[in-house]
């Protein structure tokens, strides 16, 4: 029997809210769709049960306990600390009866908490977060007692494997995070009558927003040939980064979008920006770009510079005047060099990391079944 004919069913969980934008959210709907496409069972376990909100995937979605947005790796996460959420998501869990529970981040708080203690089914983590911090060191004793509890681990990138080991003495397999790269494609080019920079993501400080306002409202002060800025993401920094551009019409922010009218952003944008400083373990966003067949101009550090290869223009992370430069660069970029970025961000696809995630998924079954 195939490994992916012996797979019907998988629960999918992550610890993070599907209503608030980010990276691991977006990994597990977007799993959750190749999986399914391919005939499995899927259900997604996340926090957030005042959400009601229909996503785009066929998996049936099961949401727990209230959120609260809990600082971590210089971002805040929102995730809920209701032991009885944990409670409830592990008897859904129960219910739905998966080959596989596939924890996304299995040791943050607190949704899959009871699912992964209690060692039900076979068990596969994927490790996200890169960067040491005091959350993870003084819990160490703690999550090596209960990485026990996982039959295989994963990380998205070196850096999170370096991560994992250290706090959790795991040795996982290096994958990566994968999209749906055909979707970035759906929708036609849409020119804007002004060149337009686009940054997504979290409005928080590690993200560097505020160095790509510098950096576009310094190009745009000299008169030259001016750039609008459109800032996708909501966030702690929003009130301050709308108050430091004041009525300045060059720079919009949209606050939280859809996947669709995030997709459609990146046809409409020249460049795409990704100015972390900081903190970010692969860059998923640089790969979304590029398979939208946009340039794009990324802070030079480890998560982002792995994901760039040669198909991004990197600069000095947290300096404005770096990144007007890059920008500059990106946009004198041809057409062919935007090919060759999409044909290397199909690398990335979804289906071949489903691939790989099946053959890890058997080999929990089977480190699980050897258990007794």
């Amino acid at each position: 029997m195939s490994v992916s004919g012996s797979v019907v069913r998988v629960s999918l969980v992550s610890p993070y809210a599907l209503s608030v934008f980010g990276g691991v959210q977006e990994q597990v709907l977007a799993m959750s769709r190749e999986l399914s496409r391919r005939g499995i069972h899927v259900q997604v376990i996340a926090p957030d049960v005042d959400d009601h909100a229909v996503y785009d995937t066929p998996a049936r979605v099961e949401r727990f306990g209230r959120i609260v947005s809990v600082p971590a790796n210089g971002s805040r996460a929102p995730l809920t600390l209701s032991a009885t959420a944990s409670r409830e998501a592990a008897h859904q869990v129960r219910d739905f009866n998966p080959q596989v529970v596939h924890f996304h981040e299995p040791f943050a708080p607190r949704v899959g908490w009871a699912t992964l203690r209690a060692h039900r089914f076979a068990a596969v983590g994927t490790f996200h977060r890169s960067g040491a911090g005091p959350a993870l060191s003084l819990t160490a004793p703690l999550l090596r007692r209960w990485a026990r509890h996982l039959d295989v681990s994963v990380a998205v990138s070196e850096q999170a494997a370096v991560t994992a080991t250290a706090s959790c003495a795991l040795s996982p397999s290096v994958l990566f995070n994968g999209f749906e790269t055909q979707r970035f494609v759906e929708f036609a080019r849409e020119p804007q009558p002004t060149t337009t920079v686009v940054v997504v993501g979290r409005l928080e400080e590690r993200k560097g927003v505020a160095v790509a306002v510098a950096a576009v409202r310094g190009h745009n002060a000299r008169g030259e040939e001016p750039w609008h800025l459109v800032v996708i993401g909501d966030g702690p920094e929003r009130a301050s980064l709308e108050a430091s551009v004041g009525a300045d019409e060059h720079v919009t922010f949209l606050g939280a979008v859809d996947d669709v009218e995030k997709r459609r952003w990146y046809r409409r944008a020249d460049v795409v920006v990704a100015p972390a400083t900081h903190g970010e373990s692969f860059g998923l966003i640089l790969l979304e770009a590029m398979a939208s067949e946009t340039s794009v101009v990324a802070s030079d550090i480890p998560g982002y510079r792995d994901a760039a290869g040669t198909h991004a223009v990197l600069f000095d992370a947290g300096q404005s005047v770096s990144l007007e430069r890059a920008i500059a660069s990106a946009l004198s970029r041809d057409d062919q060099s935007l090919v060759r970025a999409r044909e290397y961000a199909q690398h990335w696809s979804m289906s071949r990391l489903v691939d790989d995630y099946l053959t890890q998924y058997q080999r929990a079954r089977e480190h699980f079944t050897a258990l007794g």
